[in-house]
């Protein structure tokens, strides 16, 4: 597929390979960029569908985005094992792909992602049921009037991102159209739910295959925290991360205070502070 894909550094610098979340793009990582004092390669691809990327006409499986980043590393760094940074839906992409290629992988960072809450086996018919509806219709976003709605809208789900850096991601998150209205960049089809069950053993078997090690990035104040934990709202948000943790060999954990889950724009100083030494060591 043609993928669009951004780079920052120098080309004969350490690979550093970074895969942003769902509705996102790799512009995201832009601040995070800036806060690197070490000399990188920055490699940050939209993912299909998203950003510049193309996109396909059926629906899209989490399968796939491991196989693009498989073809991304192959393209860049076809005799290297390469560092991973991932966000999100990314972090998830990284860690899987660090369990099924091994070799090809160096150190990867998880940036709040730590997999899904699992699902039972009996939930199959009726995520198959509700797959199959979704397919009737046709999904889309809402029009925004202009670039600095779309702005604004990153604003209003994100209190803590600057007018700055809103106006920046807006301005690669959504197009401007002829009539001065802006539309999303990304596919809607990104709406539709999955009809496959999230089996967390299954999960585990793969991240218990890394070879490399991995360092956990939570944000203090993310819901993913609390997503995870699901009914068991007096635990300790960080017990479902540990636990979790005890399936992937070389496994470190990293706290950011005052952040929610897109962290590496709510700090991303302390975020680069946190990655940078394990990276780099």
């Amino acid at each position: 597929m043609r993928h669009h894909v951004l780079e920052w550094g120098d080309a004969g610098a350490p690979m550093l390979v970074m895969l942003h979340g769902w509705m996102d793009i790799g512009a995201s990582f832009q601040f995070l960029v800036d806060e690197l004092r070490g000399r990188w390669h920055v490699i940050a691809p939209d993912l299909r569908g998203f950003g510049g990327t193309q996109w396909q006409a059926q629906g899209y499986w989490f399968a796939d985005y491991i196989a693009d980043l498989d073809a991304l590393i192959d393209h860049f760094a076809p005799a290297d094992a390469v560092d991973l940074v991932g966000h999100s839906l990314g972090g998830n992409v990284v860690m899987v792909y660090a369990g099924v290629r091994p070799a090809r992988v160096r150190r990867v960072v998880s940036l709040d992602a730590f997999g899904i809450p699992g699902e039972a086996a009996d939930v199959a018919p009726a995520k198959m049921e509700k797959w199959l509806d979704a397919l009737k219709s046709d999904p889309s976003f809402a029009p925004y009037a202009s670039l600095a709605d779309v702005a604004t809208r990153l604003q209003r789900t994100n209190p803590r991102l600057p007018r700055d850096k809103a106006e920046f991601l807006a301005s690669h998150w959504a197009e401007q159209l002829a009539d001065g209205s802006a539309r999303l960049r990304s596919d809607p089809r990104h709406k539709l739910p999955f009809p496959t069950v999230y089996r967390l053993e299954e999960v585990y078997a793969v991240w218990r295959r890394i070879a490399a090690p991995v360092l956990w990035v939570v944000a203090a104040q993310s819901h993913v925290l609390k997503w995870l934990r699901g009914r068991a709202s007096d635990a300790d948000p960080l017990t479902v991360v540990s636990e979790r943790m005890s399936h992937v060999p070389r496994c470190e954990l990293a706290v950011i205070d005052n952040a929610g889950h897109m962290l590496h724009h709510d700090q991303p100083e302390a975020v680069a502070r946190a990655i940078e030494p394990f990276l780099a060591r």
